[in-house]
């Protein structure tokens, strides 16, 4: 489960755990993960060609994954900053950059055709935590050694699941799968390792695996070699909606309306 590079993870979570003590001590590592960064990241799905990707991350909700060909050029660009999300396929036709304001996600239409939150790839790849303004329930014994614990979220269309398994000695986040209302599955990422960022001391996924039944789309996301906290990796200029010659921008908040 854990690379054989650097430090195995110490064991945090005494047996028989409580739903306080777990989602502590998942807060107390993952909270410290303010930025990352990665030049040697991999994409890889049934179908298409493994993309060799950057990935960077600043809380709270700048992202950015910029992937593509070793010789082709960019093929993906999805990103966020505080006040929006985008996305780019150079394979569109026609090529556009999609964007959505935050606050205008949830009521917007392409909700119908993405109705997971964006910000759920970003705790996918590895910042996951439980927002104390929601209820969580269990833990419940897993699988694997790990602990189960559910959080409901209300949506437009009723109460929704998210299912996050932690490892029962580490509280690594391992496994976590998002419901609709009507319990059907919207996305779904499985963790295959960890490895240990060498200066902060903090674990970042080697890979996950994501999925999105709805939409029948399937990834594999191989981080290489992760910076955690490294003071000036990132620029800001990565946190602002790009532009591509002959790509129009279409906001996704405001179409249809």
């Amino acid at each position: 489960m854990f690379s054989q590079l650097g430090v195995p993870p110490p064991s945090v979570l005494p047996p028989g755990a409580t739903l306080d003590q777990i989602i502590q001590a998942v807060h107390q590592h993952n909270a410290q993960i303010q930025s990352y960064v990665t030049q040697s990241a991999t994409l890889s799905g049934p179908g298409w060609p493994t993309l060799h990707a950057s990935i960077a991350f600043q809380r709270p909700r700048n992202f950015r994954l910029r992937a593509g060909l070793s010789l082709g050029g960019t093929e993906m660009d999805l990103g966020s900053n505080n006040q929006l999300f985008w996305y780019w396929l150079r394979r569109d036709q026609p090529p556009t950059v999609y964007f959505c304001r935050h606050d205008q996600f949830s009521a917007s239409r392409i909700r119908q055709a993405l109705p997971l939150d964006p910000y759920w790839l970003i705790e996918a790849l590895g910042t996951a935590d439980f927002d104390p303004a929601l209820p969580h329930e269990g833990p419940y014994p897993a699988a694997g050694g790990r602990l189960e614990i559910r959080t409901i979220r209300e949506t437009p269309e009723g109460p929704a699941v998210k299912i996050t398994r932690v490892d029962a000695s580490t509280a690594l986040v391992m496994e976590q799968h998002v419901f609709d209302a009507q319990g059907r599955p919207l996305a779904n990422a499985v963790i295959e390792g960890y490895r240990r960022d060498p200066l902060s001391g903090l674990y970042m996924p080697s890979a996950v695996q994501i999925s999105c039944p709805l939409a029948q789309f399937s990834m594999r996301v191989d981080l290489g070699n992760v910076q955690v906290n490294r003071a000036g990796a990132v620029s800001a200029e990565l946190w602002s909606m790009p532009t591509y010659p002959g790509s129009p921008r279409m906001d996704l908040g405001q179409a249809g309306r």
